[in-house]
């Protein structure tokens, strides 16, 4: 990854996008693939569409800029902010955390209040539902809160991008930015070296709160294939339950998800492009749903062939989700390299 391109992760994930208010990021999205797209769209919601021009297949590339957060619900007398959910936010780890209110006149800090150990009792160690939850800026009342945030103005955490050992780094909101990320680098292979295809990277908003985005840009772009890049559960790591672990480890490649929503001809498509590339992946059993863009664009219009291509990533739905750069970098050129050839693919079942 050079310098450029990790200086665009970071802005992406220093930027905050929860759904419903992804503007910034789309922006800054929008921004770097302009430098190589032949052209770049939005629509009313704020989904984007950056192309490559060529011939036949037209092939989608995407992931979704949206991160979970939350909202000023309320503001009692005390001047404490009371919360909402945006997508599937965790309560078990809110309290004690700094935040920012983001207010039409900037950024608010705040923290999510916890009672110190030493005046809890015992028995009081329970979880609070988020809606019980307070979030202390600072102020002495009503008043004084209302001057600075108003109900529906959208939370998030307030966390920076943190470097750890062997490549690997760990941020709120990896999910997914680092999606939209690997989309945009893989166009930018397509720009750099030509593919008889018609190559789109797609930014989808609204993903969190139920694939809200990817329905409106699936029906409107109806591409030939789509291969979604989001996140799937690392179980390598020592929380994780037996029953849910699925062989998924942080530095093993890409994941490809095959069953249900994943066509068949486009898994077979991208694990030969991967073999011929020398692209490490790994494989995952998606029974019923991937959760992820591609369950809205398989079924778009009369059908569109997708795939659901993972990051592997720990924490997820925390303020410290986990991945290694590897395999962000391994997806990138995997959705590049396969852009690259979908002209060669036949993407039927065969029947």
């Amino acid at each position: 990854m050079d310098s450029a391109q990790r200086a665009f992760l970071d802005r992406l994930l220093e930027t905050a996008t929860p759904s419903g208010f992804e503007t910034p990021g789309q922006r800054a999205w929008v921004e770097y693939v302009s430098e190589f797209a032949d052209s770049v769209e939005t629509d009313a919601y704020g989904n984007a569409v950056a192309v490559v021009e060529g011939g036949d297949p037209t092939v989608a590339l995407t992931g979704h800029g949206d991160e979970i957060g939350f909202m000023v619900r309320d503001i009692d007398d005390d001047g404490s902010v009371r919360m909402s959910r945006i997508g599937g936010s965790d309560r078990t780890v809110t309290k004690g955390q700094h935040v920012q209110i983001h207010s039409a006149d900037g950024p608010v800090p705040g923290v999510v209040g916890q009672t110190a150990i030493h005046l809890r009792d015992n028995n009081e160690d329970t979880i609070e539902d988020i809606a019980e939850q307070h979030v202390d800026i600072g102020v002495e009342d009503a008043e004084a809160a209302e001057a600075l945030v108003e109900r529906g103005d959208p939370i998030t955490f307030d966390q920076a991008v943190s470097e750890l050992e062997n490549g690997r780094i760990a941020a709120r909101g990896l999910d997914n930015r680092i999606g939209i990320w690997a989309a945009a680098e893989g166009l930018r292979h397509v720009a750099d070296v030509g593919a008889d295809a018609t190559v789109c990277a797609v930014s989808t908003v609204q993903e969190e709160v139920g694939l809200k985005g990817a329905r409106m840009v699936g029906f409107d772009l109806s591409p030939d294939v789509a291969v979604v890049a989001d996140v799937t559960h690392a179980t390598d790591e020592p929380g994780a339950p037996a029953k849910r672990q699925t062989g998924v480890e942080l530095g093993g490649g890409p994941v490809v998800a095959w069953g249900s929503t994943n066509h068949p001809a486009v898994v077979d498509a991208v694990r030969e492009v991967a073999a011929a590339d020398g692209i490490g992946i790994q494989l995952e059993g998606s029974g019923s749903r991937t959760s992820t863009d591609a369950d809205a664009f398989y079924t778009a219009r009369g059908g569109i062939p997708s795939l659901s291509l993972s990051v592997p990533n720990r924490y997820m739905h925390t303020p410290v989700e986990l991945l290694d750069l590897g395999d962000l970098e391994a997806t990138a050129e995997l959705l590049g390299a396969f852009a690259e050839r979908a002209h060669e693919f036949e993407y039927t079942v065969g029947c």
